[in-house]
């Protein structure tokens, strides 16, 4: 409570009851707040841990970690990008690794280093065990972890999908780079600016051999990037979206495209991969400060107000759990599904695209399964319709009759 309110609430209760009021409605501060995790494992790349936990956090709520850029740390971040907006409005946790300048001196994570790029060491193992950390201490659904970060933070969003696609359900690159771009200082430049251009199936294996022989499903990819970056060249979109879409299996030919704020386009792959492009943006995580529920961050450098990233991942996502309208396939926006009761819980009739942008269900090589049971819902598409009924904390089954 700030000093002053402590200072004067014995003489505000004391004029209440002086002129006959029962009670003086007070609103709370919020007790979360960002804290440092001392010990979080083995910790090989010997990075910070940072956790956020908003008040209320419920069991089996998602995780977003989230990766600072070069010269920024967790702070900074946390404080500007947007998260901690929707961490608090839908209940997720947050995560926020930050290097040490012992390890990079401009406190880059070392996205083109061999040795913390590589599953099983290095910074990539530390990230990991970061979330680790984060579903045995705070109870958060180990199948809802997503991961997203700038600039060299996003450069290591792409080392965290290449390597673990068995934690992460999903990654934001903002700005960032291709895995396996660089493995050194000397050819990391070259890849920043003017880009490497390497095939689809060339940027493809170098995925596939950071796991090698892993056949589970892959996380979902989105890209960010300003057209008129001049430290990560747009060029790198592009390569993002070979690799990705490679690794994914869809096609480099967008399946759909929209127009979003901010002079924003976005072109579809499936729905597995997704390109943001900004136009007239630099070298910078997209925000858009404001008090609307699609408002977010602070604008500064490397914080360009055009447009809320973390907005728009957060409903990709499912983090609002419905309560934002969601995005068709094509971007536009769609109704949100009526609830209604029936079974003895809350009921949804939706379709299964609907349900997994919503958080009802997740998808898996191209099949829907509900929340909780684990029941399979058919293909994962607009046209397969389900009515799913709500029987515990983020447990769903199929009821075509009641809903």
């Amino acid at each position: 409570m700030p000093r002053v309110l402590r200072i004067f609430l014995p003489a505000l209760v004391a004029l209440a009851a002086a002129v006959g009021l029962t009670t003086i409605a007070i609103s709370p501060a919020y007790a979360a707040t960002l804290t440092s995790v001392a010990s979080f494992g083995s910790n090989p790349g010997n990075l910070t841990m940072y956790s956020y936990r908003p008040d209320g956090l419920p069991a089996g709520a998602p995780l977003v970690v989230a990766m600072h850029g070069c010269t920024q740390n967790a702070n900074d971040y946390f404080t500007n990008s947007g998260w901690r907006k929707y961490a608090d409005l839908w209940h997720f946790a947050l995560v926020f690794p930050e290097q040490k300048s012992a390890n990079n001196s401009t406190s880059c994570f070392n996205w083109f280093e061999t040795g913390d790029t590589a599953r099983g060491g290095g910074e990539a193992l530390s990230i990991k065990q970061m979330v680790d950390y984060a579903v045995a201490n705070y109870s958060v659904n180990p199948a809802r972890v997503y991961v997203t970060g700038l600039s060299a933070g996003g450069a290591m969003t792409a080392v965290m999908l290449a390597t673990y696609p068995d934690v992460f359900a999903g990654g934001a690159i903002m700005a960032g780079l291709p895995y396996r771009c660089a493995t050194s200082t000397t050819t990391a430049y070259s890849c920043m600016n003017p880009g490497v251009d390497k095939t689809p199936a060339a940027w493809g294996d170098l995925v596939r051999a950071a796991y090698s022989g892993y056949s589970g499903a892959r996380p979902r990819v989105a890209v960010w990037h300003g057209t008129s970056d001049t430290t990560v060249a747009p060029a790198n979109a592009t390569e993002l979206r070979d690799q990705w879409t490679n690794v994914l299996g869809v096609s480099q030919t967008p399946t759909s495209t929209a127009s979003l704020p901010g002079g924003t386009s976005l072109s579809n792959y499936g729905d597995q991969v997704k390109v943001y492009l900004v136009s007239g943006m630099t070298h910078a995580t997209p925000v858009h400060p404001g008090s609307a529920t699609d408002q977010c961050g602070t604008a500064g450098t490397y914080y360009k107000d055009t447009i809320c990233s973390s907005y728009y991942q957060a409903v990709d996502w499912g983090l609002d759990n419905g309560a934002a309208p969601s995005q068709s396939p094509t971007g536009s926006p769609t109704p949100s599904p009526t609830p209604t009761q029936g079974g003895g819980g809350t009921c949804v009739r939706a379709t299964n695209y609907a349900h997994v942008t919503a958080g009802r269900a997740h998808q898996t090589g191209g099949y829907t399964y509900a929340n909780g049971s684990n029941q399979n819902m058919g293909l994962y598409n607009v046209f397969v319709t389900h009515g799913l009924r709500q029987t515990g904390a983020n447990y769903w089954v199929i009821d075509d009759t009641a809903c």
